[in-house]
């Protein structure tokens, strides 16, 4: 049974991850290697909890009691007693490596160890922990609170009862289970992520603008949100890094990524996050850069 869980990274996911956790009335230890953002996240987690009270799906009086289950872990030693560590971490695998080894002197012999991981192998990682039996991905979806999946991952060595621990854990945070073999970039980006490198290679090809790429998708495939304005969401980033997952692990050029994903990279323009992608988010409503 999971009653404390520790999370490493502060970020978007991290607190996403944070929030739905307290909610489920489980213990909750927050650590980033910038102590400023472990408090941007506990505020940026009341807010987001405050839309949920307006809206009914929980009381006032849950918002105070999950805000009280989070504590601010000063450093690993702090996350000694969590039954379950999971690392939301960067997607850059000598980050989550580092993480991994420093943490783990730090914990009890039978604590599991998650990675939020979206296209890393669990297996190398896993491998690379000393309790690879204890180890599994754990990918849940942005934003957290109103995603229903849990992706999880079950590196090659990954036990059963480590399995089952988690798939139970998932379900006690409200969230419904997929089980993806430890293959590069899983299902949900095996699948998402050439569809939104395809998209801008129709970008790049002149095949259709960004306003005409996205509508298409919305209007005619009913899609949420446009592929470009997905990855804006994401990070272009992100996808250009599951994209080399994807060629490395696979050896398939048909996921070698576009030219003009890689030239929006280079320059910076990451998405929302940098206020611009293949949208400028620097007005309202916000507008294709190309």
């Amino acid at each position: 049974m999971i009653n404390s869980i520790g999370i490493i990274g502060a970020g978007q996911m991290g607190n996403g991850i944070a929030h739905v956790t307290a909610l489920a009335g489980i213990d909750v230890l927050l650590l980033d290697a910038k102590p400023e953002a472990v408090e941007k996240a506990i505020v940026t987690i009341g807010k987001n909890i405050d839309r949920q009270v307006a809206k009914g799906a929980v009381t006032a009086q849950a918002k105070v009691d999950a805000l009280a289950r989070i504590r601010v872990a000063a450093d690993y030693t702090a996350l000694a007693h969590a039954d379950l560590i999971i690392e939301a971490a960067t997607e850059k695998e000598d980050v989550k490596r580092a993480i991994f080894k420093a943490v783990q002197p730090h914990l009890r012999d039978d604590t599991i160890l998650a990675t939020n991981t979206s296209s890393l192998s669990v297996t190398r990682l896993g491998a690379a922990t000393g309790r690879a039996d204890r180890f599994i991905g754990m990918h849940f979806f942005n934003p957290v609170p109103v995603m229903k999946l849990v992706e999880i991952i079950r590196g090659i060595a990954t036990s059963e009862a480590t399995y089952e621990t988690i798939a139970e854990l998932s379900r006690r945070l409200g969230k419904t289970t997929a089980m993806s073999e430890d293959y590069p970039g899983f299902m949900a980006n095996r699948i998402l992520m050439p569809m939104i490198n395809e998209a801008v290679y129709a970008l790049y090809e002149g095949v259709g603008t960004i306003t005409a790429i996205d509508t298409t998708m919305k209007l005619g495939c009913n899609h949420p949100m446009g592929p470009l304005e997905l990855a804006d969401f994401i990070g272009l980033d992100t996808c250009l890094s599951i994209m080399q997952v994807l060629l490395d692990g696979l050896s398939d050029t048909k996921y070698r990524p576009c030219p003009l994903l890689v030239k929006y990279v280079e320059a910076g323009w990451l998405g929302r996050k940098t206020g611009r992608g293949f949208y400028d988010y620097s007005v309202t409503p916000a507008k294709p850069t190309r």
